[in-house]
């Protein structure tokens, strides 16, 4: 499990390191909002602690974004504003929980643990990529709250790109898991399928796939 923390206080972003240290899971600390949404943008997160007052705008409105964006990880606010106002707008703008400081770190770890216990039950069941959702019980895919008919080949492709989002999938693993063979990764059949897929999935102005020349494909 990785932690994105969003603190611009060195010493309390230290801290919450640590305490995310002892249990077991990875974690980066940014300190302003720009930071934030780079990390975002360039690391899959299984959570984000959340600091609201930060030195280029307010967490607030970076929840926000994150959640219009298709952001579905938990998020943790952390924050100061402690009144009952700021709860309530913190949780309607998308935030799984909310701690006020100052706060006992026991606590805190305690609540991601139990963010992350949730969240890996839903995405048993649901993977969810910005409007996209695959759902592994029904077997149905959503796209913005539409249903999207694929073949079981062009299903399994899509279940594999989900399950590693913004990962860089080679050739040749994509053909073994799809046709328990790699021959199929010097061939155009998997090009075939990525084509077919993405004219289901995607439209104009809005790429899902990337085509990674010599080596595979990313869902972006």
């Amino acid at each position: 499990m990785r932690i994105l923390v969003v603190e611009d206080e060195v010493r309390l972003g230290q801290f919450v390191q640590q305490g995310m240290s002892e249990c077991c899971y990875a974690s980066d600390v940014v300190r302003n909002c720009s930071d934030a949404s780079d990390a975002l943008a360039e690391t899959p997160y299984d959570a984000v602690i959340l600091d609201l007052g930060l030195p280029d705008g307010d967490g607030l409105d970076l929840l926000k974004l994150w959640r219009q964006s298709g952001f579905n990880e938990p998020v943790l606010i952390l924050s100061a504003r402690d009144s009952m106002g700021d709860r309530v707008t913190g949780l309607d703008l998308g935030a799984d929980d909310y701690l006020p400081k100052p706060f006992a770190l026991e606590e805190l770890q305690a609540r991601i643990r139990s963010l992350l216990r949730r969240q890996s039950a839903v995405k048993q069941a649901v993977l969810q990529r910005g409007g996209l959702q695959l759902d592994l019980v029904a077997h149905k895919v959503f796209l913005d709250g539409q249903t999207i008919d694929l073949t079981s080949r062009e299903y399994a492709l899509l279940e594999i790109f989900m399950q590693n989002p913004g990962r860089i999938l080679p050739r040749t693993l994509i053909a073994e898991k799809i046709w328990s063979s790699t021959y199929d990764a010097d061939t155009n059949l998997l090009d075939v399928y990525m084509s077919r897929l993405r004219a289901k999935l995607e439209t104009p102005g809005t790429p899902r796939f990337k085509t990674v020349r010599g080596i595979g494909y990313q869902l972006i």
